[in-house]
This record gives C-alpha cells, structure tokens and sequence, in this order.
C-alpha cells in the first residue's frame, strides 16, 4: 500500500501524538498504520505534529505526501533521518514529522501498512 492511496477517503479517526510510535487513520472498512518496528541500537518516534489531526476527520484527504531526508545534526547517534508526512482536507492542512536514529546499521525508516475490516466484524 502506497500513502498516495489515501487520496480521496474520508477517516473517521486519526490517532498519533508527539513521542509516539504510530499514526492511524481509520474509518468503517480499513486502517492505514504508520509505525516502526523498533529493533536495537535506533529510535524512531513522532517528533512534531504541526496542526489539528482532528482536521483529517470527516472530508477526503486531498494531500497525502511523504518527504525524506536525513539530517547532518546526529546528536547522540550516528545517523539520524527526517520523514514528513503531508496530509490536508478541505478543513485543514497537518505535517507529522518523524525522527529516526541509529548508530548507522539499523533502520531508521516509517512504514506503512495497510488493514482491510473484515465485512463480517
């Protein structure tokens, strides 16, 4: 599943906040799952939310984007990578800004998964 498939749904929630772990949309037949699956040695977390979420419910998402970048301020790590995450409706206009870090041999990236609702549930 591509964020670019998300164009044109309405969501009836969108759950995240700053220092979490996953952003998810959902309305009555599918979720889409921003997360990472945490291993050693790296970090990845939501590190800034700029908007209302609450702006994504209830219109067509008319942007859903993705932008990457890595970072050339390591910190405490070796490397260290920007994912931003685009999204508006007619309501509002949201960017979710992830920060992943590593010691260079970890993933540092989002993913994206996509869950259908069973039509029996």
């Amino acid at each position: 599943m591509n964020i670019k498939d998300m164009i044109g749904k309405t969501f009836t929630s969108v759950k995240g906040e700053i220092g979490g772990e996953d952003l998810i949309f959902e309305n009555d037949s599918e979720t889409f799952m921003f997360y990472h699956s945490q291993d050693c040695c790296e970090s990845v977390e939501i590190n800034d939310i700029t908007g209302d979420l609450q702006d994504l419910i209830g219109d067509p998402l008319l942007i859903a984007d993705e932008v990457i970048g890595e970072s050339q301020d390591f910190g405490q790590y070796d490397s260290c990578t920007w994912t931003f995450y685009k999204f508006a409706t007619r309501k509002g206009y949201v960017d979710v800004r992830w920060l992943g870090e590593s010691n260079g041999y970890y993933s540092e990236n989002v993913d994206l998964k996509y869950i259908p609702k069973s039509a029996n549930a």
